[in-house]
């Protein structure tokens, strides 16, 4: 199995059977991805050698606007895109290998964690994982130490609140907090189509 193999498997939402090809190829794909963010995590670099690093992780371009303060941590890389104007605060924790896509101008406070593997249900099959996407629009603010579980999908100009546990869809232009989060209240901005 090959990398694109892989993506096409999660990316469909196929489940990755513990002890399989998929799964062995995921744990492999996890130690070269420990490899960078340790170097990413080791020392200091300048924004643009951090730069360089996001992008050996990811495999993709990554604009020269983003800006990722270490240590950054995730098991995966292969599978994350981030939109221009992303700011990734330190402590942040990242488990791509469902796909988290992050677009333009979205702020990422400092522990926050973003998931995209549930385990099953089944005790017989725990070991089996279950891919779900995060999505994450433009212009969003998540809080510190926030997290968000798979498959949400948090819509443009949203804002969720520090410590916030997102179980579910955010609507574009709404803050949400607590856990899990609710809705607040509309930010009173509207975010302009694309």
């Amino acid at each position: 199995m090959d990398l694109s193999e892989f993506l096409e498997h999660v990316n469909s939402g196929a489940v990755i059977e513990g002890g399989s090809e998929p799964h062995g190829f995921m744990h492999d794909a996890a130690q070269e991805a420990f490899r960078t963010t340790a170097e990413i995590n080791t020392g200091h670099h300048s924004p643009a050698e951090v730069l360089t690093l996001m992008r050996r992780l990811t495999g993709r371009e990554v604009d020269a606007s983003v800006t990722v303060f270490p240590p950054f941590y995730t098991e995966f890389g292969k599978n994350l895109r981030l939109g221009k104007n992303v700011f990734i605060n330190i402590g942040c924790r990242f488990q791509d290998t469902g796909g988290i896509t992050i677009g333009d101008g979205t702020l990422i406070g400092h522990g926050s964690t973003l998931t995209t593997l549930n385990h099953h249900i089944d005790p017989d099959r725990r070991a089996d994982m279950l891919p779900s996407p995060i999505v994450i629009g433009r212009n969003v603010w998540l809080g510190a130490n926030v997290t968000v579980v798979p498959g949400v999908i948090i819509g443009d100009g949203a804002i969720v609140g520090a410590g916030a546990v997102v179980t579910k869809d955010v609507a574009p232009d709404t803050i949400v907090a607590g856990v899990p989060a609710r809705f607040v209240r509309a930010t009173g901005f509207e975010s302009p189509t694309q």
